[in-house]
């Protein structure tokens, strides 16, 4: 696990931003395509608002980069909760990357429709005589205060799924569905980003890194990846509490 710490927004912000363009450029020098799974939440608007404006942008091949996402609330895309609509509001709308290249988790289809779609979209775009080693390129992630990530939330089953890459259900406690990738598919990529801020994450951040396992609890606790890289961007606020 590589742990990095910062003092102020603005250093999280232009290094997570820095980093992005250094892991996507050394990545292109390998391979034709760079797939990267965004994350909703507020944590990533700074990064995105960064990647998608000079100088940041000018430094990234959009044309080489496809899109995919974590996790969905079961909302129109025109709802203010939507992860898609906060991506491309704060990134996507302001760079030339192939809107074919752009894979939504649908919200205009039945929550249940819409996994087992883009479920299919993922096993084809990453078969099984796929001669890469990993599936994503890089995965961000965010952490609630209870220690979930993605829609994986404490006590849910989800969390323990071990075949399917896509699940949708009902979350009691929002009362509404999500859609999500599952712990397989995001444990294979070559690189996972959590960006946690914030002094309300610092127990579940503690418990996540330093604590006992149990991923009911604290669902975070299943990213693991089996042949990548794990990085935490936190900020000293979210950090306090970890020894």
């Amino acid at each position: 696990m590589n742990l990095h710490i910062y003092q102020n927004d603005e250093e999280f912000a232009r290094d997570v931003a820095e980093w992005i363009i250094k892991v996507i450029a050394e990545t292109l020098q390998k391979q034709e395509r760079f797939t990267w799974v965004l994350s909703g939440g507020n944590t990533p608007k700074p990064v995105y608002g960064l990647l998608s404006s000079a100088p940041y942008r000018d430094q990234i091949d959009w044309n080489k980069l496809h899109i995919f996402w974590g996790d969905e609330r079961a909302v129109p895309f025109t709802d203010e909760r939507n992860n898609a609509k906060m991506a491309y509001e704060t990134l996507l709308n302001h760079v030339p990357i192939p809107e074919e290249q752009i894979y939504l988790m649908r919200t205009d289809i039945s929550p249940e429709e819409s996994a087992i779609e883009y479920e299919k979209i993922l096993r084809e775009y990453f078969p099984p005589q796929n001669a890469r080693p990993n599936t994503f390129d890089l995965v961000l992630l965010g952490m609630g205060e209870d220690g979930h990530t993605l829609s994986l939330f404490p006590g849910t089953e989800v969390v323990h799924e071990e075949n399917a890459w896509t699940k949708a259900f009902f979350l009691k406690a929002q009362d509404m569905y999500r859609i999500t990738l599952t712990k397989g598919i995001v444990n294979n990529s070559s690189k996972i980003a959590f960006l946690t801020t914030g002094e309300n994450k610092a127990d579940a951040l503690h418990e996540v890194i330093e604590g006992k396992y149990d991923p009911d609890l604290y669902p975070s606790q299943v990213i693991k990846p089996v042949h990548g890289e794990l990085h935490w961007f936190v900020d000293s606020d979210a950090a306090i509490e970890l020894d």
